[in-house]
């Protein structure tokens, strides 16, 4: 089988310097198959360690990447050498004192995500840390890569620089900065602009209902703004990746790139365009959050495990906070449509009862084992440290812009982050972290870190909100509570969700169960909260289910409806203050909210 893996190997394996050299075929794409093959020259030791990584920076959840290799084998020249496996992502090459190793292996790639790899007719994307091999104590080395396109059309998009006269020959400075560059293989559609002097691309695999001028338009605005935030570019050259797909959504930070992945017909619909700009703007934001300022425990990078850090809130949560903000300052939405999505965030959060249980540093911790495989208790007992992290980055916001009447926000706590963290890509502590944001609030926040990064206290929306002209409100369904979520799959409502001390939860109702009907009639799909309508506190329902494909009926006692959607609105009577504070925050007068 090896003999049909590896692309030819060409003599400029032999020049100076080329320690490593990676070569990337796809023969048979329908496959699915990467076919790998790797040259190692001037290796001293007798036995060759060869590591896959387990995870990927900016993704908190080991991948395991293994899973996905094999077909492993190894030769000297022609000649295989022996080799043996000692555990899950590590490999050991019996070569003895020879300086030459060629190492072939093949990748199955069909999950097409932002973190993995995926293969077929029509393109091959790959991720380095889910193809590439590390030599650990070579991990410094400058590392080369050849990409053996299928078809002569298919061209390569990827933020590595090209070795010239080298047909589709890339170079990586190191193995972080291989892991860190994905590649787009194919005849997707590639386009080209500058922003502030700069190269970009934007390669688009997949169809979908764009508008290229508007999308590149407004990419450019929020390169604009972040730049202005940050006094610059870090990069010489940008490549934006965006695969478009059915019911997809996602993104991976990079250095200098990004992979974007959207609902291929999310472009006509206002609201779902304006979604898909706070992603492109939240994975541009990690340039500097997360991909240079980013906490101790990933400054440098741990392949072979978890890196634990309790500080992903801000990593993630306060650059969930500045993709809402980025659209407005660069014109792209109104401050309508940012209150509006603020308050579809705020209720989101507000409707987790996980909330009341999890905190948000643990909640940052736990990462690896939490967030990234949801289970049917997961809403009441965890809570996300983006959707929190949001939460808590408003806050904070409007604590500092208070105290300092605007002169100072969140933003000097971006910039001095940068200054002291980031030029230099040194991990900052949770102890740092904290150190900065009072230096620039001039206040101890040793309460509100206790009580909202590391308590379980409500977070006062009103209490921060109303120095800015803003009050929450409450607006109540007229339904009773019930407590579940259903959704409808090949025509059956299944409960997806019951919130831990609900109605159904005391009745007996578990998730998984299939909801059949209510008082003996039959249950429509999607027809739930119309039935629930028809019914007040305190009424017993007889509600009708298969539970482990046994028949059962439970009496439901329904209970005063729950508190479904908040809202933003100004207060009564504003005084010249809060409406400055607000003018100064978004930009407008509060009375265009009105």
């Amino acid at each position: 089988m090896t003999e049909v893996i590896a692309p030819l190997i060409s003599t400029q394996v032999q020049q100076v310097g080329r320690q490593i050299h990676y070569w990337v075929a796809m023969s048979q794409p329908e496959n699915h198959l990467f076919e790998v093959t790797l040259h190692v020259v001037g290796y001293s030791s007798p036995i060759l360690d060869l590591k896959m990584p387990v995870w990927t920076p900016g993704s908190y959840l080991v991948r395991e990447y293994a899973k996905n290799l094999q077909d492993f084998a190894a030769f000297a020249g022609h000649q295989p050498l022996p080799w043996r496996k000692i555990s899950k992502n590590h490999w050991q090459i019996e070569k003895g004192d020879i300086s030459e190793v060629t190492v072939r292996y093949r990748v199955f790639a069909n999950e097409l995500s932002v973190r993995t790899n995926h293969l077929d007719a029509t393109h091959g994307y790959f991720n380095g840390a889910a193809l590439f091999l590390r030599i650990p104590g070579w991990e410094e080395l400058p590392i080369y890569v050849t990409i053996v396109p299928p078809h002569p059309e298919w061209q390569v998009s990827t933020g590595l620089p090209t070795i010239a006269e080298e047909a589709n020959t890339f170079l990586a400075a190191d193995f972080d900065t291989l892991v860190d560059s994905p590649f787009e293989i194919g005849s997707h559609q590639l386009f080209h602009f500058q922003v502030l002097d700069k190269p970009h691309e934007l390669a688009i695999w997949g169809k979908g209902n764009f508008n290229l001028q508007q999308m590149v338009s407004d990419f450019q605005k929020i390169i604009e703004v972040e730049a202005k935030m940050f006094g610059g570019l870090p990069y010489e050259r940008f490549v934006f990746l965006l695969h478009l797909f059915n019911q997809a959504y996602g993104g991976l930070e990079h250095k200098n790139s990004c992979s974007l992945i959207y609902h291929r017909f999310g472009f006509r619909n206002q609201d779902k365009y304006e979604r898909f700009i706070q992603l492109v703007a939240h994975e541009f934001f990690h340039l500097w959050n997360v991909k240079r300022i980013r906490p101790k425990a990933l400054e440098v990078f741990d392949y072979d495990q978890e890196s634990y850090t309790p500080s992903l809130w801000f990593c993630e949560g306060t650059t969930s906070y500045y993709d809402l903000v980025i659209p407005l300052r660069a014109g792209i939405y109104d401050v309508k449509s940012y209150l509006n999505h603020l308050n579809q965030e705020i209720t989101k959060y507000l409707k987790i009862p996980g909330r009341k249980v999890q905190p948000l540093s643990e909640s940052s911790f736990d990462a690896w084992i939490k967030l990234y495989r949801p289970d049917a208790n997961s809403g009441n007992s965890q809570i996300s440290y983006y959707l929190k992290g949001e939460m808590v980055s408003l806050l904070l916001d409007l604590l500092i812009r208070d105290l300092h009447h605007n002169q100072l926000s969140l933003d000097d706590v971006m910039m001095t982050m940068w200054e002291k963290f980031g030029k230099a890509e040194m991990g900052y502590t949770p102890e740092q972290l904290q150190t900065v944001i009072e230096s620039v609030a001039g206040i101890d926040l040793s309460d509100f870190f206790k009580s909202y990064i590391d308590g379980l206290d409500d977070l006062p929306f009103n209490q921060y909100l109303q120095p800015f002209g803003l009050q929450l409100i409450e607006e109540k369904d007229d339904e009773p509570y019930f407590g579940v979520k259903i959704t409808t799959e090949n025509g059956r409502e299944i409960i997806k969700f019951v919130e831990m001390g609900s109605p159904a939860n005391v009745a007996g109702i578990d998730a998984g169960d299939e909801l059949l009907a209510i008082d003996g009639i039959k249950l429509g799909a999607s027809q739930l909260s119309e039935r629930l309508a028809d019914y007040q506190a305190n009424d017993t329902l007889q509600v009708t289910i298969f539970h482990q494909d046994e028949l059962r009926t439970y009496s439901v006692i329904l209970e005063p409806t729950h508190s479904t959607r908040y809202h933003l609105v100004a207060v009564q009577n504003s005084d010249t203050t809060q409406q400055a504070n607000f003018v100064g925050w978004l930009g407008v007068p509060l009375t265009n909210i009105r």
